[in-house]
């Protein structure tokens, strides 16, 4: 293999494929990327084998060839060198790659890249696409919400749901779930279901540009896997066996009080409560009481920490239905609140015991519940 790139691009490329390299693994070949030549471009990929991703750069190719580099040296040192073009030429019988950038010459050692796991190429004809923009923003709205917690992998995923041109992303942790919808440009023939980690889910929104407008889905029959595919970049995730709980359940079918308040007043109060909640398991109480003729109503939340003092901030509101008092894990306030475009929340209530909904004021095609907590006196 002799191929030549610019630093820049290499750089870059390396970048978007270093997350997928497996941090502790029984396999050396695990901890480095490949470096390949493919169609007149350089292909690098790197995989933990529940997540692969790869990216072409544009490159001048002298001999065709492959290797697999240690990621990490091989990062590193590509980002310190110049802005300039970068040489690489790889002796096969030591698998020894050498790096010329400028007056920096360098020799690695690499493994065989027949030793990488391979990666069949997906059927992309059978996929599914979709709008980067809008794909990035369900992933940003449903993602967080999913559990870090193992005791129960399917929660650690994202359910995705293809049916009738409309495709859903839900995610839950047991005491949250954010759901998100978006109509389907192209509609899909069949019916679509997959459970996806979510931090291939988070990795995917990273990885694809803005300059992206459109990004394949394909699911091959019979290997577990889910593939995205965009103009430069493929990531491939493993797909979490097993059945996702009804969420649709646990959303309440209606509400007793309806408060709408503005995002940006409503985010700033849970960040502050949150300073003061953080003792007690991150819990504020909020109080929500309806306005008179001459005056608005008002959404009052509080949090009190026995070392550190405590804190209340009272948002202007336009409330609908009963006074009620209730307590949440004001840090999920915060999350859902953050990944919010529109200027104003509705927050819907029922009980002191009952889950609240959060809902963007103007679309329909997104909600957030929320698990109360113990109301302490």
């Amino acid at each position: 293999m002799k191929v030549s790139c610019l630093q820049e691009n290499l750089a870059r490329g390396l970048s978007i494929v270093q997350r997928a390299v497996a941090s502790r693994s029984t396999l050396p070949v695990l901890s480095n990327v490949l470096v390949a030549t493919e169609d007149g471009r350089l292909r690098l990929s790197a995989t933990n084998l529940e997540l692969g991703i790869t990216c072409w750069i544009g490159a001048k190719i002298e001999e065709e060839g492959s290797t697999t580099v240690p990621a990490r040296t091989f990062v590193d040192l590509i980002n310190t060198l110049p802005d300039d073009k970068v040489e690489m030429e790889l002796t096969v019988r030591t698998q020894t790659l050498n790096v010329r950038c400028g007056p920096f010459n360098n020799d690695i050692k690499c493994i065989d890249a027949q030793e990488f796991p391979p990666q069949p190429s997906p059927e992309l004809e059978d996929g599914l696409t979709l709008n980067v923009a809008d794909l990035r923003e369900m992933i940003a709205q449903v993602a967080f919400a999913a559990s870090t917690d193992d005791a129960r992998p399917v929660l650690t995923g994202v359910l995705l749901e293809v049916a009738d041109g409309e495709m859903t992303m839900a995610a839950a942790d047991g005491f949250r779930l954010s759901v998100r919808s978006a109509h389907l440009s192209s509609p899909s023939g069949q019916a679509i279901g997959a459970i996806i980690p979510s931090r291939g889910l988070a990795e995917l929104a990273r990885v694809l540009s803005d300059g992206e407008e459109t990004v394949s889905m394909v699911m091959p029959s019979g290997r577990g896997q889910v593939i995205f595919r965009a103009k430069d970049v493929e990531l491939v995730s493993q797909i979490i066996e097993g059945t996702y709980p009804d969420y649709k359940s646990i959303i309440p079918n209606g509400y007793t009080t309806r408060t709408v308040v503005s995002v940006n007043s409503f985010l700033k109060a849970c960040k502050a409560a949150d300073i003061f909640a953080r003792e007690a398991a991150h819990s504020a109480r909020v109080r929500i009481i309806a306005g008179g003729e001459l005056e608005p109503g008002r959404l009052e939340i509080s949090a009190t920490a026995a070392e550190t003092g405590s804190n209340e901030t009272i948002v202007d509101a336009t409330v609908e239905g009963e006074p009620i008092e209730i307590a949440f894990n004001v840090r999920f306030l915060v999350d859902v609140l953050s990944v919010i475009d529109t200027p104003n929340v509705a927050l819907e209530t029922s009980t002191a015991s009952s889950p609240g909904v959060v809902r963007p004021v103007g679309r329909d095609d997104f909600l957030h519940v929320v698990m109360p907590m113990h109301l302490g006196r």
